[in-house]
């Protein structure tokens, strides 16, 4: 793991960046897509005792945070995409797991702000729930924007072992 965390990260023009970046835009579009086509709104299917399927429209962030305030969101996503990328740039040290962090956190942000600019809502249809209790309902832009910090905690904070 430690060879994953060394040196420079490879950049946001990349292959590894745009890679990572493209590809999570394009899982995020497609399953969205499916969502639209299959998924009847707000109608619940159970695929696990904690994980349904419910295609939902949200017009906020995070938890429906901020819903309706539509062309505020996206000059947010905007801004914070480029800091982003302008803090990417100009690291120098966490290696490829830092690229890939970044990579999602930026696929993950473009997935979300495609829908808003597109339909005026962000399509979400991963319902965690337990039992009747709702946690939140997220896509998969979502878990790339969640997933995306924690691999920058691992390449940042988690201490790297010796290499032997």
């Amino acid at each position: 793991m430690a060879s994953l965390r060394a040196g420079a990260p490879p950049g946001p023009l990349s292959a590894l960046g745009t890679g990572v970046v493209a590809l999570a835009v394009a899982l995020d579009q497609t399953a969205k897509a499916l969502a639209e086509a299959r998924l009847p709104l707000g109608q619940v299917i159970d695929v696990l005792p904690f994980l349904a399927f419910v295609r939902v429209h949200n017009t906020g962030i995070a938890f429906s945070m901020f819903s309706g305030s539509g062309t505020a969101l996206n000059v947010l996503a905007i801004v914070v995409s480029a800091l982003v990328v302008a803090l990417w740039a100009t690291t120098r040290e966490g290696g490829r797991i830092a690229t890939i962090g970044f990579a999602l956190i930026v696929g993950g942000a473009l997935g979300n702000l495609i829908d808003r600019l597109r339909f005026g809502y962000v399509i979400d249809f991963l319902l965690l729930h337990l039992g009747d209790w709702t946690l939140f309902v997220f896509n998969l832009a979502d878990a790339a924007l969640t997933l995306g910090p924690v691999l920058l905690l691992v390449a940042f904070l988690w201490p790297a072992r010796p290499a032997t």
